[in-house]
């Protein structure tokens, strides 16, 4: 497994050469991971400068905060990354216990439940307080109706579909001249 793991951040690093290229890595739940995943990197880095292959030395590097575990962690996670994503779609899933998909259970799906508003709030304010970038994705980057609170919790970076952008947008520069 840590072989297929190598080989795409290899591919990660050699594509870093040509342009604007980050590694994000997902699903982290503990510190040991992370600093596992970044010592595999620093090891595939040093393999490639002694290849004599080009690749961006100050490569970003970040963690997609989806986990409850990354949420309670934010501040550790923070210190030892470039930047976060937030992936609200299965942040959601894992806070409230519910899949989505799941007629069972979807109906606690819920992003804006209190608990899933603090574990954003934290995760960005973990970001900040380090100094890092904090940017979302997922279904709650897309609801304009949530764009309000996000801004007020300090989010500055949406990642969304590209049939949101222009509704984002325009919610965005309304949210900032209503509260200016």
């Amino acid at each position: 497994m840590e072989s297929m793991f190598c080989c795409q951040l290899r591919a990660i690093l050699r594509a870093s050469a040509e342009g604007n290229v980050r590694v994000m890595f997902p699903m982290v739940a503990t510190l040991d991971e992370l600093k596992r995943a970044k010592s595999v990197l620093e090891r595939c880095k040093a393999e490639l400068k002694a290849e004599g292959v080009a690749y961006d030395e100050n490569i970003k590097v970040g963690v997609m905060i989806e986990t409850p575990a990354a949420v309670l962690i934010a501040d550790l996670l923070a210190a030892e990354c470039d930047f976060f994503s937030i992936g609200t779609n299965d942040l959601v899933q894992y806070i409230m216990a519910a899949d989505r998909a799941n007629i069972k259970v979807s109906h606690l799906y819920n992003p804006y439940s209190e608990a899933v508003i603090r574990a954003i709030r934290m995760a960005i304010q973990s970001a900040q307080s380090a100094g890092i970038e904090c940017s979302m994705c997922g279904e709650l980057a897309s609801d304009s109706s949530a764009v309000e609170m996000l801004l007020e919790a300090g989010l500055r970076k949406f990642s969304v579909n590209t049939g949101s952008i222009a509704k984002i947008k325009y919610t965005i520069t309304k949210t900032k001249t209503k509260t200016n």
